[in-house]
Formats: structure tokens, C-alpha cells, sequence
């Protein structure tokens, strides 16, 4: 009897199912069903040579394997996430190599997605959630281009050669919890145009000094290299006989711009063919030409003109309009909801660098058309100054100008904050100080750091950053008395003081009446809210920061703030949420005081010791003696004073040292 029930318990124990943690590498042809659409035997034919030639060695060589394909793509498994980025960027390179001659609606470009995760393995295919984020990661590349997920990230960092931009917490489709996602910046032929005059995709243009100043002179990629020198040589003859024959040549062309952000916005398409929302569309287009035109040394092309550009050639509108990008999109509307697709063009090689998604509730299209503009001039700021920045690092890694180093500076300020990264944009915005001591944008930058230096406590000489800050955005305001970023950044600098925050309100407000879309303006203004003693009225502008940039690298501090608000409104539940939000998009030390107070403050014990450690592991000789130093440094309000000492109980009963 025994026996037999012995016998049917094994009988009924379960298979053991064989898992093991690996690196996904999820990857699919972008455009696929265009297209195969367009011409299927060709795109079949091709797809298969280029994983015959470029991506079944490379996978390879770097020790994976393919375990599945997909029609449009496939599926490959590594031991090593370091190999399978390895692997990635050799097929990206190789493909590039190998279609670089096709037609550009007929290329074929990979999307690469790299995650870390543990995968139920079976004969022919493996499963799970770390195969379902490769595949959502993949979805989130850009053409050419490779995402990975934090996992990975943490893997790689520093050890494949190139680097990675964080594009902040992700909602995946399907995926429970957001994926803090991480996208590769381009340094190599597969995802970067080159950098050299005689680029073999497109023309380039070449600028030639003469008596007159100087005139631009294409350079044609079809050349092979003694037709590329002969045309150098006739391009010499150009420049002593004055640019005649360019104008013979080029039949009257404009030159291009003489701006690095000049920017032509392309009427947005309406997919739903109702009139209003035709007005929408336009309404969307003008608003981000004005908004566009607010960026520093921006160039943007009035919205009467881009009108006649509609489903135009990207690569002709560059070259008749001088422009160096395109922004262009599309407006669908369902029921209540409205969805707004944009994507921004490089026009000198037609490539897609950033796209964006925004849906709205219809039923508030007034105040939605502001929050869509306001969201999307915003990204494209941060994007086109990033772009700008790769660029001077790629083109004149030596020898780069004031504008080089500004962008580079800007770059690195758009990061989340942390001492190092502060340091760093600094020094840029010095260098290009030294090179040009009056450049606008660059006073603005160093400013900004300086500020920002004196409100995190990382610089041991605040009055004499202080000074030197107002100093600097004092030139800019004195030539340019609306310029919304200088007024933001001098609300920073009175911010910072602790004895001009009311000052500093005035002129974040300032700002915000200049430039309503400036996201960072809304947020600091809700800080400052809490230093005058309103913290009830704090959350409105925070709230608004959120809306127009859901994924800015501020995104840690305003959520920290949000938390903030709370705890000096005594309301620890939603100092407790919000910090923890704060705390999951950037370890900032001070979310973790505000967190361990609230715990304590509500009887949670083993939570207020454990955000204790990690404040006291940021900053391993926190006190409560420098909480409360630090709370009189940053205001002199006596309601603000009075809530923070509720806050430092907290910190006392959470078991910071006194």
C-alpha cells in the first residue's frame, strides 16, 4: 500500500522546468511590412543575406546563438551581456556597410533590444519576462540603433567602447513594471552619419573662405577618390574666382544656415480627416515653430513657409530651406482620446533621430494643445542640444569652438543631478567662456551649475558661487531682458541664497509668462513654494513640470518635491509615495531624509532605519544638527522653519545621529 502511494507521488511530481539567466537579444527589421509590401522576393532575398553575412558571424563570434527566428527579425541568447552588445554593434556596422548604396525606402535596418533576465529554456525557444522586455526593449530602438534595459546597462557600463543614453523609466506594452530604458549613442558608421565631407550616402556641404566672407560648396558622395580630389581642386578654383560657378552650378540654391539648430516644422498630418482636428494639427504646428524659436541660438522656419513642404523628400527640404532638421508628425483621434506622432529628421542624411508619442483627452483640446506643444518642445530642446553635442565631440573632438563646448556643457547639465556631472558641465561652460567670454548661452549654463552646486550642499564656498552666478546670468539679462532661461536660472541663483526666495518666486513666474512650456520653470517654482511657507501650493506647478516632461532628468527632483510638499503638510502617507517614486528614478540623499522621517513619523520602524542607512551611506556624516543648518540655509520663512523641525523629529526618531 505504502509502495503504491509512494509510486503515485512520483508519478505526479511535476517535470522540473530548466531555467537559467542569460542576455536576450531581441531584434526586427524596421518597416518590415512596407517593405515586403513594396517588394517581397527582394526584401526576402536580401533580409536573408544580410543574416547569412552579417548577423549569423557576429552572433557567433561573440559566443551566442540564434534561438528562433521570426520572420521579421529573430532571437538570440548570450552568456555574456557585454557579448551580446559586442555582437549587436558588429552586425548594426556591417549591416550599414552593406546597404549603404540601397535605396533609402528599400533599406533594410535592424532594431536591437539587450536584456538581462532569467528564461525558461526549452529545446528549440526560451520564455519569460526577460525575453518579453528584449522584445518591447527592441520595439523602443531607433532604426540602426540598440536599447537595453538597467539590467544590462549595469553590465556593460564602461566596457563595450561606446555610450548610453538614459531614457528614464519605460512603460512597456505588456510588461507589469516600468523598465528604466538605455539607448546607444551613436559612434560608428551603422548608427551615425559620418563625420567626413566625402560621406558616401549623401552630399555634404563644405565651407570655403573668399573674399566675400566665404560660400558653401557641395561636395558630391558619388566621387570616387581621385574624382573626390579633382573636385577639391575645382572647389579651390571656386574660391579664387569668387563662387561664380557655384551659383552656374547649383542653379541658385540657398547657402545653407549659418545656425546649428535651424529647424523647419513640417504640417502635422490629420489621420482622421475631420476638419477641427485639421485645425488642431496646424495649431500644433505653429505653436511648436514659436516655442522652437525660444531655444538659444535657434533658427526656425515661419510656419507659412513650411506649409509648402508638406510630404516632401526630407533631404529637399534641407537642402532648398538650410536646415538641419525636420520635425514632422501625425494627429489620430479616437472617441475621446487623441494621439499625437512626432519624429525628428536629420535632413542631411533623412535618418530618424528621436520620435515621441503624446495621447490627450479630445474633450480638453484647448488646454491639451498646450500641454502637446509644451511636452514636445521640451524633448526636442534636450534632444537637438544632445544631438548637437555628439556631433561637436564627433566633427572637432580637438578643436571645438564656444557653440561645441556650450552644447557639450548643456548636455551634460540636462542629466540627472549628482556633484560629479555638475562639476563636469561646469568645466565646459568655462572652456567656452575662455573662448568666447560673452556667449549668452554659456553664461547661462555656468550660472545654472553654480547655482545648483549651493542647493545640493556640493561646494564648500556658496557666497562667492552665488555672486559669481548672478554676475553671469546678470550680462545675459542685461542684453536679452526676455530671456525666459535666464530668468529661470536667476530664480535658481535666489533660490540657493535662502534670503531671496520670494524674489526667486517672482522670477520663476517670469519665465513661465515668457515661456509657458519651460517645464523646469514650473517645477522650481513649486520648490520655492514650500521655502515661503505654501506648500499647499506647491503641487499645481509640480504637477504641471510632470505633465509637459513625463521623462526629464529632472523627473527625480520634482517627485521628491511632490513628497516634500507633503511632509510639510504633515500628509507622511504621500510623503512616503512620492519619495519612494523619487527614490526608484534617482537615489537623491535628501528623498531618503524625507523618506526615513515619514516612516518614523508613522510607526514604521524598520523602513525609517533602513532609508536612515542609505541617506547615511550618501552621506555617511549626516546629521540632524546639519539637517537643521541645512533647512535655515535654504529659506528663513519662520512656517517653513517650523515644518522642517517636524521633519528633523522624524529624522531622530528614524535614528539619525543627533
Amino acid at each position: 500500500m505504502c509502495r503504491v502511494g509512494l509510486r503515485a507521488m512520483v508519478q505526479e511530481r511535476p517535470v522540473r522546468v530548466e531555467r537559467r539567466l542569460s542576455a536576450i537579444l531581441a531584434a526586427d527589421v524596421a518597416g518590415y511590412s512596407r517593405l515586403m509590401h513594396n517588394d517581397e522576393e527582394a526584401t526576402h532575398a536580401k533580409l536573408s543575406a544580410l543574416l547569412t553575412e552579417a548577423v549569423q558571424p557576429a552572433i557567433a563570434e561573440h559566443g551566442g546563438h540564434i534561438v528562433k527566428n521570426t520572420g521579421d527579425g529573430f532571437l538570440a541568447e548570450f552568456p555574456s551581456a557585454v557579448e551580446a552588445v559586442r555582437a549587436a554593434m558588429q552586425f548594426q556596422t556591417s549591416i550599414h556597410e552593406l546597404t549603404i548604396g540601397d535605396v533609402e525606402d528599400r533599406r533594410i535596418a535592424f532594431r536591437v533590444g539587450i536584456n538581462i533576465g532569467d528564461v525558461i529554456v526549452e529545446p528549440h525557444d526560451i520564455f519569460g519576462d526577460g525575453v518579453n522586455i528584449a522584445a518591447r526593449l527592441e520595439g523602443v530602438a531607433e532604426p540602426g540603433g540598440i536599447c537595453i534595459s538597467s539590467s544590462a546597462y549595469d553590465q556593460v557600463q564602461g566596457k563595450v567602447g561606446v555610450e548610453f543614453g538614459d531614457l528614464g523609466e519605460q512603460n512597456l506594452k505588456n510588461i507589469a513594471r516600468p523598465v528604466r530604458v538605455y539607448r546607444m549613442r551613436p559612434c560608428n558608421a551603422a548608427t551615425r552619419p559620418q563625420a567626413s565631407l566625402l560621406h558616401r550616402d549623401t552630399p555634404q556641404i563644405g565651407w570655403f573662405p573668399n573674399m566675400f566672407g566665404g560660400f558653401p560648396i557641395r561636395l558630391w558622395p558619388a566621387l570616387r577618390a581621385r574624382r573626390a580630389r579633382m573636385a577639391l581642386v575645382i572647389a579651390l578654383l571656386f574660391v579664387l574666382s569668387g563662387g561664380v560657378a557655384y551659383w552656374y552650378m547649383h542653379q541658385g540654391e540657398p547657402q545653407p544656415l549659418n545656425h546649428r539648430l535651424s529647424i523647419v516644422v513640417l504640417p502635422f498630418t490629420n489621420l482622421s480627416n475631420a476638419s477641427e482636428q485639421e485645425y488642431f494639427a496646424e495649431g500644433i504646428t505653429d505653436d511648436l515653430s514659436a516655442d522652437l524659436s525660444r531655444i538659444e541660438d535657434s533658427f526656425v522656419i515661419a510656419p507659412s513657409t513650411a506649409r509648402a513642404y508638406k510630404n516632401v523628400d526630407p533631404k529637399r527640404v534641407g537642402r532648398e530651406l538650410g536646415v538641419r532638421y525636420i520635425l514632422d508628425g501625425s494627429l489620430r483621434r479616437t472617441d475621446s482620446l487623441v494621439r499625437i506622432n512626432a519624429r525628428l529628421i536629420d535632413a542631411r542624411t533623412g535618418a530618424e533621430i528621436w520620435s515621441e508619442r503624446v495621447d490627450g483627452d479630445w474633450s480638453k483640446s484647448m488646454q491639451l494643445q498646450d500641454i502637446i506643444t509644451g511636452r514636445l518642445a521640451r524633448r526636442l530642446d534636450l534632444e537637438l542640444t544632445n544631438q548637437e553635442s555628439r556631433d561637436a565631440e564627433v566633427m572637432r573632438p580637438n578643436n571645438p569652438d564656444a557653440v561645441d563646448l556650450t552644447m557639450r556643457g548643456w548636455a551634460v547639465l540636462n542629466q540627472p543631478y549628482s556633484r560629479e556631472q555638475l562639476s563636469q558641465s561646469r568645466a565646459l561652460f568655462e572652456r567656452a567662456l575662455q573662448i568666447d567670454p560673452g556667449f549668452p548661452k554659456a553664461l547661462v549654463g555656468l550660472a545654472e551649475t553654480l547655482a545648483m552646486e549651493v542647493n545640493y550642499r556640493w561646494t564648500d564656498a556658496p557666497a562667492d558661487q552665488l555672486r559669481r552666478a548672478e554676475s553671469a546670468v546678470g550680462q545675459v539679462l542685461s542684453k536679452f531682458p526676455s530671456d525666459a532661461m535666464a530668468h529661470f536660472v536667476r530664480g535658481e541663483i535666489q533660490r540657493a541664497s535662502g534670503r531671496n526666495v520670494e524674489a526667486a518666486v517672482g522670477e520663476y513666474e517670469a519665465a513661465i509668462a515668457i515661456n509657458p512650456s519651460l517645464a523646469p520653470a514650473h517645477g522650481a517654482l513649486g520648490a520655492a513654494k514650500i521655502r515661503v511657507g505654501r506648500s499647499a501650493e506647491a503641487f499645481a506647478p509640480l504637477q504641471m513640470a510632470i505633465q509637459l516632461s513625463p521623462r526629464d532628468p529632472l523627473l527625480s527632483t520634482w517627485y521628491f518635491y511632490i513628497g516634500h510638499a507633503h511632509s510639510h503638510l504633515g500628509q507622511y502617507e504621500g510623503a512616503i509615495d512620492w519619495c519612494g517614486r523619487s527614490i526608484a528614478v534617482q537615489p537623491l540623499w535628501i528623498a531618503y531624509a524625507d523618506l526615513a522621517a515619514a516612516h518614523a513619523l508613522t510607526g514604521h520602524e524598520r523602513e525609517a532605519y533602513a532609508a536612515v542607512a542609505e541617506l547615511r551611506r550618501l552621506r555617511p556624516s549626516y546629521t540632524v544638527t546639519e539637517w537643521l543648518q541645512d533647512g535655515k540655509g535654504w529659506s528663513d520663512n519662520a512656517v517653513f522653519l517650523a515644518e522642517f523641525q517636524r521633519i528633523a523629529d522624524g529624522l531622530r526618531k528614524a535614528g539619525l545621529p543627533e
